[in-house]
């Protein structure tokens, strides 16, 4: 069964403490599922996100009333659309490696991470809620172990399941997808971020700038590599991002960097 609810306020909560709220959401997560509207604008933001949030549903703003309707329509469509309730999404990793954090990214941002439950041996499950016919995009940090140049391990196997609702039989696995983890000393493949990462991690203008410093030295360009490739260690300087700070190192030299 799909259970999903609406929940439209035009006020906040003022008759009982915020407490009893996280403790009311604590208690209905993984319940139900529900998509929050703001209506007007006296309502209080992070109270109608955090509903939306612990509930894996959605938050949004009608600004005008006369909206209201057609938002309510667009949400009902959405949750009659929804064909499977209750998937998960299940990370097994191998001894030694450590999980930093799991978040959907896309079409909302989500934080998974303090919300997985164990699925022995090695594995966890993440809520993600209900599914129709739809697509959403996630991010996975983990960190390995050292190990030598030209070595790979897999590092995680990622699965969407779908949980037997009894209990007692094993779950259904709708996709699956492995990650691996490469040692090379080859600068492109080291330096470059992935374009869906780099949007996503809100370094979008590193990678931009990293990926054309590199273009530029393999097309022997040095003048223009090291412009580009100076400016990449900036950004990543700024932005905390030292792995890649020190891997550019290794190949422009910049001055106060």
């Amino acid at each position: 069964d799909i259970r999903h609810g609406i929940l439209l306020t035009d006020g906040r909560n003022e008759h009982e403490a915020p407490e009893d709220l996280r403790a009311a959401l604590d208690s209905c997560a993984g319940r139900f599922t529900c998509d929050a509207r703001g209506v007007g604008t006296d309502w209080e933001v992070k109270e109608v996100t955090s509903i939306a949030s612990a509930l894996l549903g959605t938050a949004d703003i009608v600004a005008d009333p006369a909206g209201l309707a057609a938002d309510f329509t667009q949400m009902m469509e959405n949750a009659m659309g929804k064909e499977v309730a209750d998937v998960a999404l299940r990370l097994w990793t191998p001894v030694g490696v450590e999980i930093r954090f799991v978040k959907q990214v896309a079409p909302t941002v989500e934080d998974l991470t303090g919300r997985r439950t164990e699925a022995p041996p090695r594995a966890g499950d993440y809520p993600t809620g209900s599914w129709g016919d739809e697509s959403r995009d996630y991010h996975v940090c983990v960190l390995v172990p050292e190990a030598g140049i030209g070595q790979e391990m897999l590092a995680a196997r990622v699965s969407l399941i779908l949980p037997d609702p009894s209990g007692t039989e094993a779950p259904q696995v709708l996709s699956q997808g492995l990650v691996r983890a490469v040692w090379t000393d080859d600068m492109v493949a080291s330096t470059s971020i992935n374009p869906q990462v780099a949007h996503y991690t809100g370094q979008a203008e590193l990678a931009q700038v990293i990926q054309q410093g590199l273009d530029a030295r393999k097309s022997g360009d040095f003048d223009g590599a090291t412009a580009k490739l100076g400016r990449a260690v900036q950004l990543a300087s700024a932005s905390g991002n030292q792995d890649t700070a020190k891997l550019l190192s290794k190949v422009v030299d910049v001055v106060d960097a």
